[in-house]
């Protein structure tokens, strides 16, 4: 067992993920991206692959049942599970005063939607970590939105769908580099750290999982406010629009003309016939400061 697991608190096994279920008359749901991790193996690994530890406060967003989040509190200070299931955020704080009760004080609960939660909603101290399965059909948006909204965050492990992963870590040029690729990039340096079976959730799921980290840059390469953050992702948005077409044309919607669009980008120093999948997400921050300072494209999309 890693140094990092306390012996605290056993993960849920599948006859006790099965039990539990079955005590709340929980039938996994599609709609709710529900698919139960019941591998000790597993959620150990992905806590050690998120490097947590007591100094840290670590949100969990999809608890569910409880088999990530018993591991978590071994090894992390506090541990802030965001649950949109009224029955499943019940449950949660019983299930970890029974099997670790000297640990249950670490833990809170917010019964909420991850997509809309705010930072004040998690309390203090404030989270510097994010380790979560996120729910398939909402996990970029989730993870996007906690990352701008909580800027304490440190870093994030998330597992994902395995073709999602693939996504967010692609770098420029490839087949499946595109905005969710630009975006997680804003915030820090993106990388797939492993594979995760399908056997390992109940229900089996039909696709394969992957494990995503994000560590947020030291220093701010770029301005970071919302304001930037906002006109960043519009140009990001635009450009994958139309992907196969040359920024030029991809962005004169966004600009106002394909005229428009070529003195931004000349502005950025961005080719005009490139296309946007060649480019860095430090291109689309030059891009989008150059058409600020030119007065060029709408203000700031939503956030």
């Amino acid at each position: 067992m890693s140094e990092q697991f306390r012996g605290q608190a056993e993960p849920l096994g599948p006859q006790e993920v099965r039990a539990l279920a079955g005590e709340l008359g929980i039938k996994p749901t599609k709609t709710l991206g529900q698919n139960f991790v019941h591998d000790a193996n597993t959620v150990r690994r992905i806590v050690v692959a998120s490097g947590v530890g007591r100094e840290d406060s670590v949100i969990e967003v999809g608890p569910g049942l409880g088999s990530l989040t018993l591991p978590l509190l071994d090894a992390a200070g506090r541990v802030v599970a965001v649950e949109i299931d009224p029955a499943l955020a019940a449950r949660l704080p019983r299930t970890v005063a029974e099997r670790a009760p000297q640990r249950a004080g670490a833990l809170t609960v917010v019964g909420a939607d991850a997509l809309a939660v705010t930072v004040a909603e998690l309390g203090e101290p404030a989270p510097t970590a994010l380790v979560a399965n996120l729910p398939y059909n909402v996990s970029v948006p989730v993870l996007l939105h906690l990352l701008a909204e909580v800027p304490t965050l440190r870093t994030a492990l998330v597992m994902v769908q395995l073709e999602v992963a693939d996504r967010l870590a692609a770098a420029p040029g490839s087949r499946v580099y595109g905005v969710p690729s630009v975006k997680a990039g804003f915030y820090g340096t993106v990388r797939r750290t492993g594979v995760v079976g399908r056997n390992v959730f109940w229900p089996v799921p039909n696709v394969e999982s992957g494990l995503v980290r994000i560590d947020r840059y030291d220093e701010a390469p770029w301005d970071m406010s919302d304001e930037h953050r906002r006109r960043v992702f519009a140009v990001a948005d635009a450009a994958f629009a139309q992907r196969r077409k040359t920024l030029r044309a991809a962005l004169s919607g966004w600009a106002g003309s394909g005229a428009l669009a070529e003195q931004a980008l000349v502005a950025a120093g961005i080719d005009p016939r490139a296309r946007g999948e060649q480019l860095t997400t430090a291109d689309y921050v030059s891009i989008a400061g150059a058409a600020r300072e030119l007065g060029i494209g709408p203000g700031p999309g939503p956030a």
